[in-house]
């Protein structure tokens, strides 16, 4: 489990067509065969995202996704080689004996607790795939 911040936690993704800059930089990753998402939530200032792991290091996806998502997300505002996202990540590994189902769960209903939807259905920045 991957958690990330903008820079200074400004609400950059408050931004309808910023936000799915994000989402296409997470299936960017996917296509490249580094990471097989199992769910993500993106919030105004910050990303939780659960992935399984295809790569050897997880360091290198997340560059990948934060070099991107900057890219595309900088020359959409016009703010070339502007910082996008806070140096670093926390990551978390699931143990075996933790229940990856409440812990997507816990992400996707992330905008239920702060107040941005009514129910997950109405938040548009999230998905979840399940094996």
């Amino acid at each position: 489990m991957i958690t990330t911040a903008t820079a200074d936690r400004v609400p950059v993704f408050s931004d309808f067509a910023l936000a799915r800059q994000v989402v296409r930089a997470l299936r960017e990753c996917d296509r490249a065969g580094e990471t097989r998402t199992l769910c993500f939530v993106v919030m105004p200032e910050h990303l939780h995202w659960l992935i399984e792991l295809t790569a050897e290091d997880l360091a290198r996806p997340v560059r990948r996704f934060k070099s991107t998502s900057s890219r595309w997300i900088n020359s959409a505002r016009d703010t070339p080689g502007a910082p996008l996202w806070q140096a670093g990540f926390h990551d978390h590994a699931l143990r075996r004996e933790e229940d990856m189902l409440s812990i997507a769960r816990y992400i996707v209903a992330n905008p239920l607790r702060a107040g941005l939807a009514g129910n997950v259905g109405e938040y548009p920045h999230w998905d979840a795939v399940w094996l």
